[in-house]
């Protein structure tokens, strides 16, 4: 079963959802902002993308300008921080059994179907 973590305020993340629908393929929508995803979930994104922590980290949003931006953290402190705070993780992220992609470009998704 293909996966998107989804924020259905996100223009990114919305054409991830129509580039799905266009290719015929079914899937489950996981709104990560309503359904936090744990620090245990959050490494196994991390493995099947294949990308440190840090990489899924969005570094413009403010919680992250204010709060991290200029202390070395740990990779698990960097997890631990996308736990509390979802809106810092990049998205949408496309998973296909053991494969993931940050759909940015929405074409990305190819790479996991």
């Amino acid at each position: 079963m293909i996966t998107i973590y989804h924020n259905p305020r996100c223009s990114k993340s919305r054409a991830g959802v129509e580039y799905l629908e266009s290719k015929g393929k079914e899937f489950e929508i996981i709104k990560y902002l309503d359904q936090n995803l744990s620090e245990e979930e959050l490494k196994d994104l991390i493995k099947k993308l294949g990308i440190k922590p840090i990489d899924l980290v969005r570094k413009n949003e403010a919680i992250w300008k204010e709060n991290y931006k200029d202390k070395d953290l740990s990779d698990d402190e960097i997890i631990q921080a996308m736990a509390e705070n979802p809106k810092l993780i990049e998205r949408p992220i496309i998973v296909n059994g053991d494969k993931a992609v940050i759909a940015r470009p929405t074409e990305k998704i190819d790479e996991v179907l």
